[in-house]
C-alpha cells in the first residue's frame, strides 16, 4: 500500500484512506464520489453490459457501502472546509451540508422500481463549506451523459462523467483537490485537465491501474465518462 503514480498534477495512492494514506488531508478543497452506505449489491442490469455476456460487475458489491462510516468518517476529518460529495436521497445528507444540487442523468441510465412510471435518473451532490466562486447556475445540473455499458468504455461501477467533474471543480476555491475514494479516477482526469493539483486514494489495485493509465495518456483525456 504505496505511492501508485504521480505527475505534474496527480499524486494517487493505493490503500485505506482512513488508516494507510491520509496524505488527500493536505489538500485544501475534497471533491469526491464515496460509498453511499445502502449497500447495493450490484447486477448486470443494472450496472454493467448484459447484452452478449455478464456484467463485470455482476454479484458484486462497492467497498464500504455497508452504512455510511466511510463517507462520514472522511467528511468529519475534513472539518469545514469546502467539499462535494455524491449521494443518495436514500440515505442521510452529511450534516453540514448547505445545498444540494441534483445531477440530471438522462433517461438512459437505470430501471429502478418497476411498479412506478419514473426512472431513477438522478443523483444529489452535496455542497459543504464555502468559498465557491464562478456564476450563479442553476442547481440541477444536465447535459453529462453517463457511458452505461462495459462495452462502450464503462470501466467502474459508480462512473461519473468528466464534464460533470470538470463542471464542479471550476467552481471550487482555488487550491490542491483532494478525492479519498478514486475510483476510476473521474475527479483526478478532471482536475488535471483542468490544470489543478489533485491527490487520490483508492482503495482497490484494479481501479488504481485504470486511473494511472488514464492520467498518463500524453494527450489530456476530454472524454464523458470516469
Amino acid at each position: 500500500m504505496s505511492l501508485y503514480y504521480q505527475d505534474d498534477h496527480v499524486t494517487l495512492y493505493h490503500g485505506d484512506c482512513l488508516t494507510e494514506h491520509r496524505e488527500w488531508l493536505e489538500a485544501d478543497v475534497l471533491v469526491t464520489d464515496p460509498p453511499y452506505g445502502y449497500n447495493v449489491k450490484l447486477n448486470g442490469s443494472r450496472r454493467g453490459d448484459t447484452r452478449g455476456g455478464h456484467s463485470p460487475w455482476a454479484n458484486t458489491a462497492i467497498a464500504n457501502d455497508h452504512d455510511l462510516t466511510a463517507r462520514d468518517s472522511v467528511i468529519d476529518a475534513w472539518g469545514d472546509r469546502p467539499a462535494i460529495a455524491f449521494g443518495s436521497w436514500k440515505m442521510p445528507k452529511p450534516a453540514a451540508t448547505h445545498t444540494v444540487l441534483i445531477w440530471d442523468k438522462g433517461l438512459g441510465v437505470g430501471m429502478g422500481d418497476l411498479s412506478v412510471p419514473w426512472r431513477p435518473n438522478w443523483e444529489e451532490i452535496y455542497i459543504l463549506g464555502k468559498g465557491y466562486v464562478g456564476h450563479r447556475g442553476s442547481s440541477i445540473l444536465t447535459g453529462h451523459t453517463v457511458v452505461s455499458w462495459a462495452s462502450k468504455g464503462r470501466e467502474h461501477p459508480n462512473m461519473k462523467p468528466l464534464s460533470l467533474m470538470e463542471r464542479l471543480i471550476e467552481k471550487c476555491p482555488p487550491g490542491v483537490i483532494a478525492d479519498p475514494f478514486a475510483g476510476s479516477g473521474a475527479t483526478l482526469v478532471a482536475a488535471k485537465n483542468l490544470g489543478r493539483k489533485v491527490i487520490g486514494v483508492e482503495l482497490e489495485e484494479k481501479y488504481c491501474e485504470i486511473i494511472a493509465r488514464r492520467c498518463a495518456q500524453e494527450v489530456l483525456d476530454f472524454g464523458s465518462a470516469s
